[in-house]
């Protein structure tokens, strides 16, 4: 049960967390092998292995997350592909219902994420949820990403919170960790990040699945 009397400020990550992973599984790991085999001329296979390859190499470094390092680096225009495929974002089981029972809850929601300001963007204004944040932040602001340290000091300079009374709904556990290493006392993993693909595996951090499960006016309901 989520201690919610004694938590000010509720973050978020975004794809995984609040979105559904799948429509980012598949842009990479589909779609964009598929764009670069084209473009490139060579068969969708190499295409594939070439692109994993890249990705792998880049993973844990903020241009792992970047647009404009993908679009220089693969050659194709990363951006416009998002465009092509806006249908395929979809926000997971009640995200919405969570948010707006923490507004009426008079508490600080934030959403950090780790994705390009682009992606910020256009994932926010396809699902309409934006303006129940009190900030949206992207580590590229910060320089820095969400698992590296000293990104959570950083974004305290920016955006004052008691880790304490903080709460963190993260996908990753490299980030779920840093935060911890940081200070942040409540974190919370997600069971199943892309509805199309099995549940993670269960580590140290309890996994939520449907956040409908621990609406605050739920369990204050139940406590009483």
């Amino acid at each position: 049960m989520i201690p919610w009397s004694d938590i000010d400020t509720i973050m978020f990550d975004m794809d995984g967390t609040l979105l559904d992973l799948h429509f980012d599984n598949y842009f990479w790991q589909t779609l964009v092998p598929e764009i670069y085999s084209q473009t490139h001329g060579i068969p969708p296979q190499e295409a594939y292995t070439l692109v994993m390859e890249k990705n792998t190499a880049m993973r844990g470094k903020l241009e792992w997350y970047c647009l404009d390092y993908w679009t220089d680096e693969l050659q194709i225009n990363i951006t416009e592909l998002k465009h092509r495929i806006t249908d395929k974002i979809s926000i997971r089981p009640n995200v919405e219902a969570l948010l707006k029972d923490l507004h009426e809850h008079d508490k600080q929601v934030l959403l950090i994420t780790n994705a390009h300001p682009f992606s910020l963007d256009i994932k926010m204004q396809h699902t309409g949820i934006a303006d129940y944040f009190h900030a949206r932040i992207s580590s590229h602001t910060l320089k820095r990403a969400k698992e590296h340290h000293g990104f959570w000091a950083m974004l305290n300079e920016i955006t004052p919170f008691d880790p304490e009374r903080t709460i963190l709904f993260d996908d990753s556990l490299p980030v779920l960790r840093q935060a911890q290493r940081e200070g942040i006392k409540h974190l919370y993993a997600i069971k199943q990040p892309d509805s199309q693909r099995p549940d993670l595996a269960a580590e140290e951090f309890t996994q939520i699945d449907d956040f409908g499960a621990v609406l605050p006016s739920i369990l204050a309901t139940k406590v009483q």
